[in-house]
């Protein structure tokens, strides 16, 4: 008669490594805003390049208290520090920096004037699809 040993031991599938979540260090360049340095001249130039740099902002707001902190205090000296210069007459407020939609609106003023003209504004947006 044939024995038939049943055994009573596991195998536990090898864990496959995961790049989630992605785990960084604050000094990391993974976290930088620009590659090299970028002096914007002109509001051509800040609509065509300051969304995708904005966007990264935004996305080290959320996860980088430090940062956040520096750029609700001044943004514009916080986007200097990591390489990013606007034009003279270009300024940015913060805005909602404390809730999960936070805006960055970047305005033009003139010399002179009384006036500020909205040239780019960026929110981020959590959305849920079915």
């Amino acid at each position: 008669m044939n024995s038939i040993s049943k055994s009573t031991e596991l195998t536990v599938p090898e864990k496959k490594k995961s790049n989630l979540p992605v785990k960084f260090e604050k000094n990391s360049n993974i976290l930088n805003l620009v590659e090299k340095e970028v002096f914007l001249e002109d509001r051509n130039e800040v609509k065509k390049l300051l969304p995708e740099i904005l966007g990264r902002v935004l996305a080290r707001v959320w996860i980088d208290s430090d940062f956040k902190k520096n750029f609700k205090e001044n943004p514009i000296e916080t986007l200097n520090n990591h390489g990013v210069f606007l034009p003279e007459e270009m300024f940015l407020e913060f805005q909602k920096p404390d809730t999960k939609r936070p805006k960055i609106i970047v305005y033009e003023k003139k010399e002179n004037s009384n006036f500020k003209i909205r040239v780019v504004q960026l929110q981020l947006i959590m959305m849920a699809g079915r």
